[in-house]
């Protein structure tokens, strides 16, 4: 059986989300050749539990609908724009003519997990989402002495020089947070250590349309493109 969670937080933690189908754009596993739509009663948690598709690496994307965020101040904004890299200013913020406090931010997940089942080998690929991480290397088949790579996609094309924030969780719980970027060829090269998991991510900001402005209230938007997976011991 392949089962995981489906978690709104941050760090490894935060809450766990039940199978609610009015919050899920898509869900599917892939395996090869193979794909499979994820269907789960509702209200079941975890919000994945379904038989493996295939033996080797099986791929779980999955894309949120839209959920949104309010800012009481710039302040906070500017902290998260900073942290992520994001290429906002407060006057270009202004320039907008919006405010500089209560103002709110419209955000969209696009998470992918690696699944190694029986002899764990394949190859992840790229499955359709608007932003992407691809692994570049098979966490639980392959030599990852030199790293393992990944490679950033947004709109189908690659994304050069974006920054890749790196959380490795340990056996006892504990998360440590590093980021690198990624190349000209949007490869970023992730440092790995048997025993670990770990949880990339790379951040698209940009102005919502006009529609989803609309129905939203956002003056922002967000795209979150999420790689998790494990390195064996």
């Amino acid at each position: 059986m392949l089962e995981a969670e489906i978690v709104n937080g941050q760090q490894f933690g935060g809450v766990k989300l039940a199978y609610i189908p009015q919050r899920i754009a898509s869900f599917t596993v892939y395996a090869g050749v193979r794909s499979r739509p994820v269907e789960m009663r509702l209200g079941a948690s975890p919000a994945l539990a379904v038989p493996v598709l295939a033996e080797g690496l099986n791929i779980i994307a999955y894309q949120s609908t839209v959920a949104t965020v309010s800012y009481d101040e710039w302040e906070k904004f500017a902290r998260f724009v900073a942290h992520k890299d994001l290429p906002v200013t407060l006057e270009a913020h202004l320039a907008r003519g919006l405010p500089e406090a209560g103002f709110s931010e419209a955000y969209f997940r696009f998470s992918k997990t690696l699944i190694g089942a029986g002899n764990a080998r394949g190859a992840d690929r790229r499955v359709g989402l608007e932003t992407e991480l691809v692994a570049l290397d098979n966490p639980y088949a392959d030599d990852l002495a030199g790293g393992l790579h990944v490679q950033l996609f947004y709109l189908g094309e690659i994304r050069a020089d974006a920054q890749v924030e790196i959380f490795e969780k340990a056996a006892d719980g504990t998360v440590a947070i590093t980021t690198t970027r990624t190349d000209a060829d949007g490869i970023a090269t992730i440092p790995v250590r048997a025993g670990m998991r770990y949880m990339l991510d790379a951040v698209v900001l940009r102005e919502p349309s006009p529609a989803l402005a609309a129905s939203t209230g956002a003056v922002w938007e967000t795209l979150w493109a999420n790689l998790t997976f494990a390195v064996p011991q």
